[in-house]
């Protein structure tokens, strides 16, 4: 369930903010989504202008768009990251839900061994409360199973439908996506620890308490620090 909106300028200021925080010699997580693109396209501009910088891409996309840009890959075998950048469905705080692009088992386990995790959004991301529907991956044997236990947590879940084919999205790993509305969450933590809780979760999209900075790409970008 990709998220819609957001103008592209706020987008590209606030990915280009957070690239330009990454200084010589860095190893970046790369998220996946349209505005952390912006910001890989960013550090691609700058290893062409002689930068040292590794990046350790979190998709398919990320690592397409980095190889197009002329940003060096590694890998997490290899190298730890010393910081990641990564775009949001929703941010409330420093908190978020992410996986519009069923990347986001890929994104967690980048952004969570990062030193320091840079979310860029535009303003139409922000939000006073979380409660943009949660993306969960699902091992498609446990697909009834998960949705039993989403609907008895009080949540409504949908399998997510690929666009331009038949059938549902699968994601990099091989994985569905049931994309699971609770309305307002009011505590992000508990849901997030009872999600994964669940037999059959590979992951999910709420990101709590991983965020060290988020840069909001208003006409002037706004840097909120933690």
């Amino acid at each position: 369930m990709k998220t819609s909106g957001g103008d592209d300028g706020a987008k590209r200021r606030a990915g280009e903010s957070a690239a330009d925080r990454i200084e010589d010699g860095q190893v970046v997580g790369l998220g996946t989504g349209s505005t952390a693109a912006h910001a890989i396209r960013a550090l691609g501009r700058a290893v062409d202008a002689g930068a040292d910088v590794e990046g350790i891409p979190t998709s398919y996309q990320s690592r397409q768009l980095a190889r197009e840009c002329g940003v060096p890959l590694t890998t997490l075998e290899e190298a730890t990251p010393d910081v990641a950048i990564d775009g949001a469905d929703q941010v409330a705080g420093f908190d978020c839900v992410k996986g519009g692009g069923a990347a986001h088992a890929r994104e967690k386990v980048v952004d969570a061994a990062a030193d320091r995790l840079l979310l860029v959004v535009d303003p139409s991301k922000e939000s006073g409360i979380l409660d943009h529907p949660v993306p969960v991956e699902v091992l498609p044997d446990a697909t009834p199973t998960v949705r039993d236990s989403v609907a008895d947590l009080g949540g409504e879940p949908t399998l997510r439908a690929a666009e331009r084919k038949d059938g549902p999205v699968v994601t990099d790993n091989g994985n569905l996506v049931l994309d699971c509305a609770f309305g307002a969450i009011e505590d992000p933590s508990e849901l997030a620890a009872t999600l994964s809780a669940v037999p059959g979760v590979v992951e999910h999209g709420l990101f709590v308490e991983l965020a060290d900075e988020v840069h909001v790409g208003a006409e002037s970008v706004e840097v909120r620090t933690r």
